[in-house]
């Protein structure tokens, strides 16, 4: 019977510590990918506004004019919270141009957590 017993608890440690194990290895690639990409910054060329809609916290836009001499195409990108992030439409603009890509991210989430700009 004691025999037994140890044989339980001797397989109860080896699963604990092979779900640990697995449950480590899963996050530490997670999280190291994560950190390695690169932050995304406005096409040159371009000064844009962003911003959340003034009654609706889960719609952002970015506004963009092309300052530069060649035609230039964006788009909004949201980051959701617990929601997937959302991008918005593509707008290209010519030398001179302005204009206006929105995205609205689901509305189980907690809203937007930051907006950025990308080509």
């Amino acid at each position: 019977m004691k025999k037994m017993l140890k044989g339980n608890a001797v397989r109860q440690l080896v699963r604990s510590a092979a779900v640990t194990g697995l449950t480590l290895a899963l996050a530490v690639p997670a999280t190291a990918a994560v950190a390695a990409a690169p932050a995304a910054a406005i096409p040159p060329g371009l000064s844009c506004d962003t911003g959340k809609h003034a009654i609706d916290d889960y719609t952002g836009f970015a506004l963009c004019r092309n300052n530069g001499s060649a035609t230039q195409t964006f788009r909004v990108h949201l980051v959701c919270g617990w929601s997937p992030d959302v991008d918005g439409e593509h707008v290209t603009l010519r030398p001179g141009e302005s204009g206006q890509s929105t995205a609205h991210c689901a509305g189980l989430g907690s809203g937007i957590g930051e907006i950025h700009v990308r080509p």
